[in-house]
């Protein structure tokens, strides 16, 4: 089964949403907004993630540099691409984007 990883990044922690095919939440937490602590998390959640997505920011390059410098298949989205996918959502919240990214 393949699964999926959303990123909200925020200056010191960001939001990680990672969810099956379907849709469906396997794992969200909070992780330091470093490459190593990203790494470290994916690394330790016990299955695969397929692909991490990430909007594109400040911290976004350097974070997508160290995803994908361990080997993880990552992206980075276009701020308005994300912000028009994610404006359905009544309630904004970090937590709610990393979930909107991942799907």
């Amino acid at each position: 089964m393949e699964n999926y990883a959303g990123i909200d990044v925020s200056l010191e922690l960001s939001s990680v949403c990672v969810v099956d095919a379907q849709g469906k939440i396997l794992k969200e937490a909070k992780v330091a907004s470093e490459p190593d602590a990203l790494v470290d998390f994916f690394e330790t959640l016990g299955f695969a993630v397929k692909r991490i997505g990430l909007e594109a920011g400040p911290l976004s390059q350097w974070l997508h540099a160290g995803l994908k410098g361990a080997g993880f298949e990552t992206v980075l989205l276009e701020t308005r691409h994300v912000k028009a996918a994610l404006s359905a959502m009544t309630v904004k919240t970090d937590r709610k984007d990393a979930r909107g990214i991942a799907q």
